[in-house]
């Protein structure tokens, strides 16, 4: 590829690397997004704001009529490369981010719009060889994705157990389901290394949901369904893993450790802020323990081991996932509350402010017009200050944080986006 066919290109790895979590410069990205976005597209999103916005403000941008622009718009949505709500009087428009987002729904595709097989090995190549990414994407605190507890692992537990923790309960609150193809095993199937474990088990919801089901990425489903596919990822050990906040769910995978890209690079890095565990931790009874290690095969990320004879819990690694419960034949393994309870932010607004404020980039959001001099100086110089590492730790501090996400919640231009990241 030559320097002036990666100019287009180039210029969106940039665009996508201002907003939360950032995709990392590599040669490989840039065949990932030639085969995902024509260069004209590429040029064209390189400017699209990072918040959302109106075909009004896009056609603007673009110097294009309404109607050009919202040909362009309906091709990047029907690629599953831009997302829409229109749960409001007007509609808005926002592009997708990488991880949960158009990495998976390209692969979700049964049309033949994309060469899967050749994504697959570009996405191998990218997420499991190359550190790069999947190390940027474990630095963001709070993580971007968070485990989901398996419930009936904790149901001798006394504590309440909260709504946001059930992935029964997101399922029942939703108003639309989808389901698509996992990902991660999808991809390891072209290379040949996928496990036995179903494929047709990616659940997304709601305002994403619909927008998937209107472009045929994926199947909309019953809250039944939902239900069966929920219980027989559990009856196989696969793990819960969605988007971190609290409210509407957006996403649930279905994972294995072999697979999972993100259970990989936990196991790869050790214990980093890559995915928030549940607010539970697996405990063993040793009287009851036979040490047949049934448990450490089954840990999604090897946080078991047997140790002269009995079974022990790394606690540092593990996730509170329960999946070691429901396999020990001694019904030693158990669950326990956390001394501590995980931090999981509201919704979306509050979570990407967070990571925007940890991350150095805050001013990328708040001056996000990509093609004005004036915000492209503002938010740089915002950024540097809020990476001085005593500025960050004023701003971390959950009494500032709160008044800053009270204030922006009362500016016009980011009412819209509260409203919508609180549905998504």
């Amino acid at each position: 590829m030559g320097c002036l066919t990666l100019h287009n290109y180039r210029a969106l790895q940039k665009r996508m690397d201002r907003s939360i979590p950032g995709i990392y410069d590599s040669v490989t990205l840039y065949e990932l997004l030639r085969i995902l976005f024509t260069d004209e597209e590429a040029k064209l999103c390189s400017i699209m704001p990072l918040t959302y916005f109106t075909l009004n403000d896009i056609s603007r941008i673009w110097h294009k009529d309404e109607n050009q622009a919202n040909e362009v718009l309906a091709d990047l949505i029907n690629k599953g490369l831009v997302y829409f709500d229109e749960s409001t009087d007007e509609k808005y428009f926002w592009l997708a981010p990488a991880v949960l987002g158009f990495f998976e729904f390209s692969m979700m595709r049964t049309d033949g719009k994309f060469d899967r097989e050749q994504l697959s090995k570009l996405y191998y190549k990218y997420n499991n060889i190359e550190d790069g990414f999947m190390k940027q994407f474990s630095s963001i605190n709070p993580p971007m994705t968070r485990i989901f507890v398996q419930e009936d692992s904790i149901k001798d537990i006394k504590a309440e157990v909260l709504s946001y923790e059930k992935a029964s309960a997101g399922i029942d609150q939703s108003s639309c389901i989808t389901v698509g193809t996992c990902f991660c095993r999808h991809k390891m199937e072209h290379m040949g290394m996928a496990c036995d474990n179903p494929q047709d088990t990616c659940l997304t919801f709601n305002g994403v949901a619909k927008d998937l089901a209107s472009q045929g990425i994926a199947r909309e489903i019953s809250k039944s369904e939902a239900h069966d596919i929920l219980n027989l990822c559990i009856q196989k050990g696969l793990v819960q893993i969605g988007d971190n906040k609290k409210d509407e769910l957006v996403v649930i995978c279905n994972c294995c450790g072999c697979c999972c890209d993100i259970l990989s690079a936990y196991k790869r890095f050790g214990a980093t802020s890559l995915i928030n565990p549940t607010n539970y931790i697996s405990v063993i009874e040793r009287e009851k323990c036979s040490g047949c290690g049934i448990c450490v095969e089954r840990c999604p990320v090897d946080a078991r081991s047997i140790q002269y004879g009995k079974a022990v819990v790394n606690e540092k690694i593990c996730l509170g996932c329960g999946v070691c419960r429901r396999f020990c034949p001694t019904e030693a393994s158990g669950m326990e509350a956390r001394a501590e309870k995980v931090f999981v932010p509201q919704n979306t607004f509050e979570k990407v402010a967070l990571q925007s404020i940890d991350q150095g980039k805050i001013g990328n959001f708040i001056f996000d017009d990509q093609t004005n001099i004036f915000h492209i100086f503002l938010r740089e110089v915002i950024n540097q200050f809020v990476k001085l590492p005593q500025v960050r730790r004023f701003l971390l501090k959950e009494e500032i944080y709160r008044r800053i996400l009270n204030y922006f919640s009362k500016q016009d231009r980011f009412k819209q986006n509260i409203q919508t990241t609180c549905t998504k």
